[in-house]
């Protein structure tokens, strides 16, 4: 799985000109889904979500995480995190989940999050054409992939 988290003041998600998903502070995520993601990684990427210390305490240091600020998530599926550009100018997708393995992962992934965050969060819709908009607070963008933890 590939997850590119913005540390947001606002985002939302419109499909067809309806706001589908909408939260204030919180986590704007961006999940690529790929062909040979599993539970293992729905697990480590939930939690190390979750747990990451990336708002400013009172000196302004990123010190603290989502639950200290009550932040929200916001998670969007985005197969063209797993995009291969190697060869040619059209890019490829092989790597990224076919949606009859990729939904199952997803859903599990939405009650991962809100289990360990304690509530509901938003989402988009997977397959949708989607409207993401949002506000980066700092900037802070962080992407993380489950394949390479380091």
């Amino acid at each position: 799985m590939i997850a590119v988290i913005q540390r947001v003041s606002e985002a939302s998600v419109k499909i067809d000109g309806q706001v589908k998903g909408q939260i204030g502070i919180g986590y704007a995520i961006l999940l690529g889904i790929g062909q040979d993601d599993d539970m293992e990684d729905i697990d480590w990427l939930t939690s190390k979500v979750i747990n990451l210390r990336i708002f400013g305490d009172e000196e302004g240091k990123m010190n603290l995480g989502l639950q200290e600020v009550k932040g929200d998530i916001l998670l969007i599926s985005q197969f063209t995190l797993h995009a291969s550009t190697k060869k040619g100018n059209r890019p490829s997708f092989i790597e990224a989940a076919k949606p009859e393995t990729a939904i199952p992962l997803y859903e599990k992934t939405i009650k991962a999050f809100e289990e360990k965050l304690g509530k509901k969060i938003q989402t988009g819709e997977f397959g949708a054409d989607m409207k993401v908009s949002l506000t980066n607070d700092g900037p802070v963008t962080i992407i993380i992939d489950t394949k390479n933890k380091k």
